[in-house]
């Protein structure tokens, strides 16, 4: 048995995931202009790492899921900067892990909390 992926997979599947679950977050790329996106974000995301067939460890850190089709033709980079507009903390982009499907997991490393 296969599955069958919709010929509009961003419009039929992650576009109602994302207006759900979704909240505003202020893209910043290092060379380009400040994007309005909205991402599906996680302060404290466990991975676990496995190696050698064995669990090695876990990590921990904030991660914002995102659409690709929100970035035009500029898509996130390693080093580019996220804040969450709900806090205002601010996240610079680790590691861009694209799904295959229109959608990109941002890891995240902490860069300041928001002033009060």
């Amino acid at each position: 048995m296969s599955l069958a992926v919709p010929d509009d997979f961003d419009g039929q599947i992650l576009a109602p995931l994302f207006a759900q679950f979704s909240e505003p977050v202020t893209y910043s790329p290092a060379d380009g202009d400040t994007l309005a996106v909205n991402g599906i974000f996680d302060e404290a995301y466990r991975e676990l790492v496995p190696q050698g067939g064995v669990l090695a460890y876990t990590t921990e850190r904030p991660v914002c899921g995102v659409r690709l089709v929100e970035f035009g033709d500029t898509p996130p980079h390693q080093g580019d900067v996220l804040t969450v507009n709900r806090t205002g903390n601010v996240y610079e982009v680790q590691e861009v892990r694209l799904d295959g499907h229109g959608a990109a997991k941002l890891m995240l490393n902490w860069v300041e909390a928001a002033t009060p």
